[in-house]
């Protein structure tokens, strides 16, 4: 169980695996085994597959103090360093996509491919300022309404009922959110990197969820407009965490990326 301090933090990571590294970066609420956990298998046989845990997430611990895109940038990148010979593929979603392409703007060196999933480039918009606002108000005031609003906006429809009464039960009775989900959103609320997006030179592919009422689908066109020569691929249907439940489309994606030879990226 890896271990790293990274400025007043010591981030907790996962690698297992062999070969070129693969880093996945988890978003808001989650961490490295609830988002990435069903995942790793499918790649480990042939990558060393890291999963780091930025501040607020698993076991990294830090002085509670306001997050920072700088911060958790860093913490990907370190771990990025320590725990595999680069240049790595870096995929991120969510949160993890801001923080992934903020390592690809400030640490070109480090990044070999470059995937951002339900990803988005700022929060400046009323929809998405108010969006912010509502989720940290409801966490603040009534948990169980806010894991409702959470799995409401977070998955879609189908997926949803797929659930079932007893699955959706069994989602308010989880322990889930985590303590740090907090400062998590806050980050959130405040994220701007368009500066930094056209200065990423991997190649990059965007994932972009068409059903997504959590982060919607224009935040993935803003980060493809910005990042020169990027590559857009949105799944319809689907919402923010629908993945979670079935990451087939997902993973036959990154794998056809990272796999594909230069000449065709």
């Amino acid at each position: 169980m890896p271990f790293l301090p990274v400025r007043d933090t010591d981030v907790h990571y996962e690698a297992e695996g062999q070969g070129p590294g693969l880093v996945l970066v988890h978003g808001t609420g989650g961490d490295a085994d609830k988002v990435f956990g069903n995942v790793v298998h499918h790649f480990s046989a042939t990558r060393t597959v890291v999963r780091p845990n930025f501040s607020g997430s698993g076991q990294t611990t830090d002085d509670g103090t306001e997050l920072t895109v700088d911060l958790i940038t860093d913490q990907v990148a370190a771990v990025t360093r320590q725990a595999v010979r680069g240049p790595v593929d870096l995929l991120g979603f969510s949160l993890g996509a801001v923080a992934a392409a903020a390592v690809a703007a400030t640490h070109p060196e480090l990044v070999r491919r470059l995937i951002l999933v339900g990803g988005w480039a700022h929060s400046t918009a009323p929809r998405d300022r108010f969006y912010f606002e509502t989720w940290r108000k409801l966490l603040d005031t009534d948990r169980e309404l806010f894991k409702r609003f959470s799995t409401l906006t977070g998955f879609g429809p189908a997926t949803l009922n797929a659930f079932g009464h007893q699955g959706l039960a069994r989602s308010l009775a989880d322990e889930w959110p985590p303590p740090g989900i907090g400062r998590q959103i806050d980050l959130g609320a405040k994220v701007d990197i368009r500066d930094l997006l056209p200065k990423i030179t991997a190649p990059t592919l965007v994932i972009g969820l068409a059903g997504d009422n959590m982060i919607p689908v224009d935040g993935s066109r803003q980060l493809h407009a910005a990042i020169p020569g990027s590559r857009l691929i949105e799944i319809e249907d689907e919402g923010h965490m629908d993945w979670f439940a079935d990451p087939t489309r997902l993973i036959d994606l990154t794998r056809a990326f990272i796999d594909a030879p230069d000449a065709t990226v």
